[in-house]
């Protein structure tokens, strides 16, 4: 039963849909445009959400959808090329690319075992977001793009390329990112980048399959569990290059963006 009273939901979102079914919290991304993109309204409530999630450890599972026609397609470049008009040193730009490196950092640290229930397409940053989920399920006509490279940008949204080359290994990602080809959801499976597929009309039933034994396990283990993979993970890296991310992008964001309006 849905407890709509719930303080971790009554607070007003612009762009996910919030639902709390006991230990379980399904966010729907809903950006304001239905463009199906990762803009900073999206970004402030998830960060909002996962900051708020701090405090609620009674929250074992955060299910993370989409209500568009598609999980997501990417950043909103719309508004990247808005941010620069208005403020041509980088500046804001730069702020927009931390806000997504936030989130994906607070996605892997919570506490919450987090699901990506994946739809539609899944590209750029639509799919490094879904990485940082610790499981993701897809439907099988899911299709899937890194186009970075091809629009003559850097694959930095949100520091994910560590955890890409983490989860699918670092020969698979470079072809991906390098030749922007798409790949279906077999294919993401094959690699890693995602656990399972299903239908469409049975994406729900393969998220449950694992809710249901997930809210059983004992809290601290899962959380124990979720960061020492976590810490295994960044410790086949010699340098955590995401640190530079978001100045990476912006200041690539900014030449291109200059260059176009020659």
């Amino acid at each position: 039963m849905t407890q709509t009273t719930d303080p971790l939901i009554s607070r007003v979102h612009k762009a996910v849909a919030v639902d709390l079914d006991g230990p379980v919290l399904r966010v729907a991304l809903d950006p304001p445009r239905g463009d199906d993109t990762l803009g900073t309204a999206v970004l402030d409530d998830l960060l909002t959400l996962l900051d708020d999630l701090h405090q609620r450890p009674d929250i074992r599972v955060l299910v993370l959808s989409s209500l568009g026609e598609n999980f997501c397609r990417g950043a909103d470049r719309d508004e990247y090329r808005a941010a620069l008009a208005a403020d041509p040193t980088g500046a804001s730009l730069r702020r927009i690319a931390d806000k997504a490196q936030r989130l994906c950092q607070a996605l892997e640290t919570a506490h919450a075992i987090t699901i990506a229930r994946l739809h539609g397409e899944v590209i750029g940053a639509g799919l490094a977001l879904a990485s940082y989920c610790d499981l993701r399920v897809a439907a099988d006509s899911c299709r899937f793009r890194m186009p970075e490279v091809g629009l003559g940008l850097p694959p930095a949204w949100g520091g994910a390329m560590g955890r890409l080359v983490a989860e699918a290994g670092a020969a698979s990602i470079r072809e991906l990112m390098l030749t922007c080809d798409r790949f279906d959801a077999a294919t993401a499976q094959r690699l890693g980048l995602v656990h399972r597929t299903a239908p469409v009309d049975q994406l729900e039933v393969a998220v449950d399959a694992w809710v249901r034994p997930l809210v059983r396990r004992r809290p601290e283990a899962l959380v124990l569990t979720k960061r020492m993979l976590a810490g295994y993970a960044r410790a086949d890296r010699l340098a955590d290059m995401s640190l530079i991310d978001s100045h990476l992008l912006a200041a690539q964001l900014t030449e291109l963006f200059a260059d176009g309006a020659r």
